[in-house]
């Protein structure tokens, strides 16, 4: 085992310090943290537009395209200092790379990389992204989600990407909204998972027919096919969905990858839209089976987005999955499910507070906002925002009651014209309050747009002990949430290092322990709904100085464990050899 600490990291705090580029904030609310809103002073002018499909789709065009905002951070050039890469979705838009300045602002630099000019037509649009050194040279390379051709985008190094989805056997055509890269077979390289959501036949710039949408509101299993991916470790992937036995047809929005039941294997977890989450337990040897009787068959329901998170403070990973609430016409409520796998118990539903109604609900992330030592959740919500008089529920409600045939096929949806549908919803802020209590802060904290929140994610993009916000917006800007903490309240990072070729670490579990109080997390490549958070792990400590204790269960099933680590600082931790 190795450790150090991050020498630029401290050097940039003591630089941020001096140039008094931080100064104390006066934090008013009682919850001890505040938003603010930054985006334009830091060069960040992003404004997503969303796709333009075949018109025999015009009827429920900002239906159908309304699933495509898209945010990853993730530190391209491994200078110490996160970087966001933002999709779009309109035929000729740009995607944006906006790397950080390490002085507060961000740069625009997706076109000298070759990751802006995407969505072409023909092609497809981009829908999320994921990153990850798949091939183990030192270099974060991107997979691209895409309705159309997906793209695997391989670093060259200085800052340049090179398009390898043919030759790496990925330039599939799929229609899809997530993915995630983890070590299915614990041979110690990335594998990657692909959800899918319009049949894989259906190209939506040019129809064929329009029965392309769900067969049911609750049961739905007319989707496109997810796929997982081998990777041999020459560069190429090779298809094993179906000897794995992971190729749900349940219209997937979300998947996230991480071992849940401690058996030292990573497993699957998925939200799906229109029917119930599925939950595909790793048998030990990269093959699957989606486990039962373990509470997901308790509601079909509409899964947008899956996170995990040790919000009870058990030092294991709990599972938040969106869904829709609407009161008076669709009435599902977020799921908040606590961790009893590992005993041979289940993932029961506690939602019960706040955390159960956020409206639309999409992106959602777990993070210590105010560096209590207690996981907050951040929500975003609000599907179309349109006419503020016109609504188009009682449509959408004579379509769900028929459902069936009528519902597959779009052209018998009502027009939407300019109605909105649960549209001009805030953001929710969910304060964890302890014992499974949250309270919504969103308004007390600063966080009060009236946006199409889609995804959102989560870094300390300033290096300053603090988790910002970043939230993309279906057809609006980007917007970035510097979080100011109340002084007093320390912190950790952790920056792991894994040995062979998943340098990243991606999969491994950590427990960190300080005055009794014990966290869970655990390092994944993807979060939430079209997201990816920044990798290296944030840990508030409260009043405590320092970590009792910390230990970290390596995706080769290594365990690394230290003791008494001093807080305020950001830990690189290196795997050992064997």
């Amino acid at each position: 085992m190795q450790w150090s600490i991050d020498v630029a990291f401290v050097a940039a705090l003591g630089g941020v310090w001096y140039l008094g580029r931080a100064p104390a904030v006066d934090i008013s609310n009682p919850h001890g943290f505040h938003l603010r809103e930054v985006a334009a002073e830091s060069g960040i002018t992003f404004v997503h537009r969303a796709p333009n499909l075949d018109p025999k789709l015009a009827n429920i065009q900002a239906h159908v395209g309304g699933l495509g905002a898209a945010v990853s951070i993730v530190d391209v050039d491994q200078d110490g200092w996160p970087d966001l890469y933002v999709a779009n979705g309109a035929t000729g838009s740009r995607n944006a790379l906006y790397m950080n300045q390490r002085d507060g602002r961000f740069a625009d630099r997706a076109a000298d990389a070759g990751l802006a000019d995407l969505n072409q037509a023909g092609d497809g649009c981009t829908t999320a992204s994921v990153w990850a050194d798949y091939d183990g040279d030192g270099d974060t390379d991107a997979f691209l989600c895409r309705w159309g051709r997906q793209k695997l985008m391989r670093n060259e190094g200085g800052l340049r990407f090179r398009d390898v989805s043919s030759e790496a056997g990925l330039g599939l055509r799929l229609n899809s909204n997530g993915a995630t890269w983890f070590d299915a077979d614990r041979d110690g390289d990335l594998d990657l998972y692909v959800t899918a959501y319009f049949r894989d036949d259906v190209d939506l710039w040019n129809l064929t027919t329009t029965r392309i949408m769900h067969e049911s509101f609750e049961f739905a299993q007319n989707g496109g096919k997810n796929r997982l991916f081998e990777n041999q470790g020459d560069g190429t992937f090779v298809d094993v969905t179906d000897r794995a036995g992971v190729g749900s047809t349940r219209w997937t929005l979300a998947v996230v990858a991480a071992d849940l039941d401690s058996d030292g294997w990573q497993d699957l977890y998925l939200a799906n839209d229109y029917g119930p989450e599925e939950y595909y337990r790793n048998r030990g040897d990269g093959t699957f089976e989606l486990a039962r009787g373990v509470g997901l068959e308790e509601s079909s329901k509409s899964g947008m987005s899956a996170a995990l998170g040790d919000f009870a403070g058990e030092g294991t990973l709990g599972v938040y999955v969106t869904n829709i609430s609407k009161r008076g016409f669709l009435f599902q409520g977020n799921n908040l499910r606590v961790n009893r796998l590992a005993t041979g118990g289940s993932l029961r539903n506690v939602a019960e507070g706040p955390e159960v109604d956020c409206g639309w609900a999409w992106g959602a992330q777990f993070g210590d906002l105010n560096n209590d030592g207690l996981p907050d959740l951040y929500v975003v919500n609000g599907f179309v925002s349109a006419s503020k008089e016109r609504d188009y529920w009682f449509g959408m409600s004579k379509i769900a009651i028929g459902a069936g045939k009528l519902a597959e096929d779009a052209q018998w949806w009502p027009p939407m014209e300019d109605r909105s549908l649960s549209g001009y919803e805030p953001s929710c802020v969910l304060v964890n309050q302890g014992r499974l209590r949250f309270v919504n802060a969103a308004s007390a904290v600063g966080a009060t747009d009236l946006l199409d929140g889609r995804a959102v994610a989560l870094a300390d993009l300033w290096n300053r002990g603090a988790l910002d916000v970043v939230v993309a917006n279906q057809g609006g800007p980007l917007l970035v949430y510097k979080n100011d903490v109340a002084p007093g309240r320390h912190w950790l990072q952790l920056d792991l290092v894994g040995k062979g070729a998943n340098r990243e670490a991606y999969g491994a579990t950590v427990r960190v322990e300080s005055k009794g109080r014990v966290q869970c997390q655990a390092v994944v490549a993807a979060s939430g709904f079209a997201a990816q958070n920044d990798r290296r792990l944030h840990f508030g400590l409260g009043d405590a100085a320092s970590a009792d204790k910390i230990e970290i269960r390596w995706p080769s099933g290594a365990v690394t464990t230290l003791a008494n680590e001093p807080g305020d600082r950001r830990l690189r931790v290196e795997e050992s050899a064997p």
